[in-house]
């Protein structure tokens, strides 16, 4: 090979730029696992929390929080941050397992969801109260049908021929979009749920902020994560 010139096996790649050096792609490379590993115990905390302050059990409604903080604040978050190489717990290698075991995540968020409408709205039917009064009710509704969206992108891309070879790159394109859309609408669903009179009730002071931040944290690792594997990607040279 002439001198001065690289073969492909010495060109890195990243979402974040050129010009990057190889001390600093390491940093951020730790600074991604940190996150991820941050991301994980975070969401598994909103969870822990949530089940400490509804008590399941002792009410209809008290499974609601439960069930929707599971589903969407759990399986959600790892059946997304699976695929991630930086801080994921499942460590499976073959792209087939990551696949199944995301599938896995997205069976038992649909569950989890369905799950957590139907006590919302049998504790409501009981109490006679009227349905979707509040943004918090009109955000919820629409997390789950951009959640089933994806889903049914996703049934099409585990069987593709149900669809043309054309346009598979784009509905892997779309399954992802919807994805970080309904995941976006599920953070926004979840940080308004903390402005309903029952959590309020509940959390107070300094302890509520906390609360309405957290959400936030996942969120935005999920989002850098998607956007890395579908945006362009830029070289990077040591």
């Amino acid at each position: 090979m002439a001198r001065g010139m690289r073969s492909p096996m010495d060109v890195k790649y990243s979402a974040v730029g050129e010009g990057l050096g190889m001390r600093e792609f390491r940093i951020f490379v730790w600074l991604r696992r940190l996150s991820v590993v941050a991301a994980h115990i975070v969401s598994l905390g909103l969870v822990v929390l949530t089940f400490i302050l509804s008590r399941p059990g002792t009410s209809l409604f008290s499974w609601h929080p439960v069930c929707m903080s599971l589903g969407f604040g759990l399986c959600m978050t790892e059946g997304i941050l699976l695929f991630s190489a930086e801080g994921s717990p499942f460590c499976f290698k073959s792209r087939k397992w990551k696949v199944r075991l995301h599938w896995f995540f997205q069976a038992l968020l649909l569950i989890c969801g369905a799950t957590g409408l139907g006590f919302m709205v049998a504790s409501k039917n009981i109490k006679e109260h009227q349905h979707f009064k509040s943004w918090h009710s009109y955000l919820g509704v629409s997390t789950m049908a951009t959640t089933l969206l994806q889903a049914i992108c996703g049934v099409l891309l585990i069987f593709p021929k149900l669809i043309s070879t054309r346009s598979f790159p784009r509905l892997r394109l779309y399954h992802a979009t919807c994805g970080l859309v309904a995941y976006l609408l599920a953070t926004v669903t979840l940080m308004s749920a903390m402005f309903t009179d029952w959590f309020q009730a509940s959390v107070t002071g300094t302890f509520w902020y906390v609360f309405l931040f957290l959400p936030l944290f996942p969120a935005l690792v999920v989002m850098n994560q998607i956007t890395s594997a579908f945006l362009p990607k830029k070289k990077i040279t040591s």
